[in-house]
């Protein structure tokens, strides 16, 4: 192959994950060479309105999924949140790199930490998984949606619009800016979305030649960890501004899956979690979805009303 075309969007974040992915694979294959296709999505255009509303599968991929099945690009590198569980005809995920940090951030410019917080603080973020995990412990704080990209959600801070935002400690750690994370939120606190901290590489189906280059960049313990984690999504049917959290760890062959579903407003959170061979990642998501829809999990996503794919923010 003499050029792989790399779809990306044309985000801060969406191109540093994209050069990334293209330094590792002339790493690896010194003779290729790499041209980057950039593109706008849907997400990327709709930024005035909250994502809960404008919904819809694959608002930050679909436009990059195209590209590759028109025969403009041979691969697209996503945040694996943004992914849907499904993908077109066609097109599948190859590889998956080794996660970075998987947990929110709390920054703030005033404030240490989420408990410091007083009564009526005003929070930004775009996510019902966090929305719903925040009210449940803080019911006194004020939920403001924040949209844009890392650069413009930190102005947005700095300009006095929010009193602390949560953002994907990843891409804050991946732009160089971590030193704006007051405080790392641990799992207990606020579960991740689906797939945080990962990046993808969708490519054709049955292309060969390419499935090859990407191999080398594909980490075996992340792939089990995101196996789990999005059969438990498939199973509920959920994602992209759904508040539903799911997290998984591995030690030794035993993954440890966690997964949540909350009412947004904080007042009905449904836990589950199991642990297992790393064999079985599949199944384990799957009896982890069953144990939260015994619960109720189907009555609260019902009533929202909103069940496509992805956390869907864009941003890592």
């Amino acid at each position: 192959m003499k050029t792989l075309r790399i779809a990306t969007r044309k985000s801060p974040l969406a191109l540093w994950q994209t050069h990334e992915v293209a330094r590792r694979l002339k790493a690896a294959h010194p003779a290729l060479k790499t041209e980057l296709v950039s593109m706008v999505t849907k997400g990327d255009k709709l930024l005035d309105s909250p994502l809960a509303k404008i919904g819809g599968k694959g608002l930050f991929v679909k436009e990059l999924e195209q590209g590759m099945l028109n025969g403009e690009s041979d691969i697209a590198v996503h945040s694996m949140k943004d992914v849907p569980v499904e993908q077109p005809d066609g097109l599948h995920l190859s590889v998956v790199l080794k996660r970075e940090d998987p947990r929110d951030a709390f920054v703030s410019n005033h404030y240490q930490r989420l408990d410091d917080l007083p009564h009526c603080a005003r929070v930004g973020t775009s996510s019902l998984r966090r929305k719903c995990q925040i009210k449940a412990r803080h019911p006194h704080l004020t939920i403001l949606d924040l949209r844009g990209n890392v650069n413009t959600r930190l102005a947005k801070l700095d300009d006095g619009q929010y009193d602390a935002i949560i953002l994907a400690a990843a891409g804050l750690i991946r732009l160089e800016m971590h030193t704006r994370i007051q405080a790392y939120i641990e799992p207990e606190i606020i579960l991740p979305a689906v797939g945080q901290g990962v990046i993808g590489v969708e490519c054709r189906t049955g292309d060969t030649e390419i499935e090859d280059l990407l191999s080398v960049l594909n980490d075996a313990e992340t792939a089990h960890r995101i196996k789990a984690e999005r059969a438990m999504n498939n199973r509920l049917n959920g994602g992209c501004q759904v508040p539903i959290a799911s997290y998984s760890e591995i030690t030794g062959n035993t993954i440890w899956l966690r997964g949540l579903v909350g009412d947004p407003d904080g007042s009905i959170i449904l836990q589950a979690e199991r642990r297992g061979p790393i064999a079985e990642a599949a199944e384990i998501g799957i009896q982890v979805a069953e144990n939260l829809l015994s619960q109720g999990a189907f009555e609260i996503l019902n009533r929202i009303g909103m069940m496509p794919d992805g956390e869907g923010d864009g941003i890592a």
